[in-house]
């Protein structure tokens, strides 16, 4: 009989076998010992009490004093009264060779990488106050299943917010929640493709080669760049492609920050209904806005053309995973229907949370004073770069927490990057965004939102001489 105990970590098992003829004091320590040399058992680690130990093996707990009395005389554990037993610190020549570990990166001094919000800012008194409150009263039938839609709460919610700042036509019982952007895309790639799509357009520069092409792909369809312009996508390449189906950002261009001309915005939900098309509208980070008021959503001007998808990535936290679909009334059903598939539902927790700080304007605060720190940021950045680059324009800058930074004529995209990463900085080209990636002409793509005034200031010194 073979007894295997997994209480010291995820990866460890501790096996005793009593048809052997080694005792079993001999095998425990010989078992322990192993893992401390292998490092499955690392130094500081706790282990078990002795009771508890014994109580999980089926020994004497006095066979396992003995072990661990041993293990301490030889080196390999650490006891002190009142404490629990810890592994010690081996030299390194104890220790059995493993496999090379990863060289370490050195940490970038800063990283403009774009599209995330400032994570030290996450709103955790408020949230942890929301949380309370919302289950305080959530009743108990409330933890089942449920309808894989979302909770109701949640629903009216959200389709409240979006009615109110949105200028949504949103209906509870049309909203689905999912699982952040990649999920509600995920939802509506499957939804077309039963529908007997079998290409969709996305805007170019737009996701470039990240997963979303990706997950594209995988759900059966092939992507269609069409060109983006200052006024936003352009819609007569559009119909030339003979898609009835397109994905764009247009509150704030995902990458290029163009807020859509209201004359495109009435060409593109024109084209929806000449064509039955759908719009798949990314409704990414429409809350910060700057120069202006912000735009309202398509799914206003065309609610059954327009499948809108919001998350609370960029206002709270990627980590979060939470978003909407605001669908149709024609699709709710299909997508509901895979929604069951993938996961019966979205977490209840996450849903009242937000649900919560919403009803009580918590939501509506945060956002206010997040909305302050980017534009203080963003002004950082402007500043930095007329006082130490000023070869370079940026464009974009209306909303949200990235811009687009015009390199001069004759630069090099993507050497300005290797340098940068050279002196620890994190840049990204648009080439990465371009269908063909193209890196002419050269531009960077800039996120400030998680970077410190000071941190901006300093690494657009360093940059203005690499340019």
């Amino acid at each position: 009989m073979v007894v295997e105990w997994a209480g010291l970590g995820p990866e460890l098992l501790v096996p005793l076998d009593r048809t052997s003829r080694e005792p079993l004091r001999a095998q425990l320590e010989g078992a322990l010992r192993d893992a401390i040399r292998r490092g499955r058992l690392r130094a500081g680690e706790r282990l078990p009490s002795s009771r508890e130990l014994a109580r999980q093996l089926g020994v004497s707990r006095g066979l396992v004093q003995d072990c661990y009395g041993q293990l301490h005389a030889e080196g390999y554990l650490r006891t002190r009264t009142g404490s629990a037993t810890r592994v010690a610190e081996l030299p390194a020549g104890a220790l059995a060779p493993g496999p090379a570990a990863a060289a370490v990166a050195r940490p970038l001094r800063a990283d403009f990488a774009a599209g995330v919000p400032e994570l030290a800012s996450f709103p955790r008194a408020e949230w942890l106050a929301a949380q309370r409150e919302a289950f305080r009263l959530v009743p108990n039938a409330a933890f089942g299943y449920g309808d894989s839609r979302g909770n109701p709460t949640f629903r009216e919610t959200i389709a409240g917010y979006l009615r109110r700042v949105r200028a949504a036509h949103a209906d509870p019982d049309n909203i689905v929640a999912c699982g952040g952007f990649a999920q509600g895309l995920h939802l509506a790639l499957g939804v077309l493709r039963q529908a007997g799509h079998r290409r969709i357009a996305f805007e170019d520069p737009g996701y470039g080669d990240d997963s979303t092409l990706a997950a594209t792909a995988r759900a059966g369809l092939r992507a269609v760049p069409v060109p983006v312009d200052a006024e936003g996508i352009d819609v007569d390449a559009l119909a030339a492609t003979g898609v009835r189906a397109v994905v764009v950002t247009p509150a704030h261009q995902w990458p290029t920050g163009v807020v859509m001309a209201p004359a495109r915005r009435q060409a593109l939900v024109a084209w929806a209904i000449r064509h039955d098309a759908i719009i798949v509208e990314d409704d990414y980070d429409a809350e910060f806005r700057y120069d202006r008021e912000p735009v309202g959503s398509l799914q206003g001007l065309a609610p059954d053309h327009v499948v809108t998808i919001g998350t609370v990535s960029k206002t709270l936290a990627p980590a979060i995973r939470l978003g909407w679909m605001l669908c149709p009334s024609a699709l709710t059903g299909a997508v509901l229907h895979d929604k069951r598939l993938v996961d019966r539902g979205s977490s209840l927790l996450d849903q009242l949370t937000v649900a919560t700080l919403i009803s009580s304007g918590r939501y509506d605060r945060h956002l206010r004073r997040m909305r302050g720190r980017y534009a203080a940021r963003r002004q950082a950045l402007v500043r930095a770069l007329a006082a130490y680059a000023p070869m370079v324009t940026l464009t974009g800058l209306a909303a949200g927490f990235h811009a687009v930074a015009h390199l001069p004529a004759g630069a090099d995209e993507r050497t300005v990057i290797e340098r940068a990463s050279a002196q620890r900085i994190g840049l990204y080209g648009m080439s990465g965004y371009r269908a063909d990636g193209s890196s002419t002409p050269p531009q960077l793509v800039v996120g400030f939102g998680n970077l410190s005034e000071d941190t901006i200031q300093a690494a657009v010194r360093v940059i203005g001489t690499l340019v």
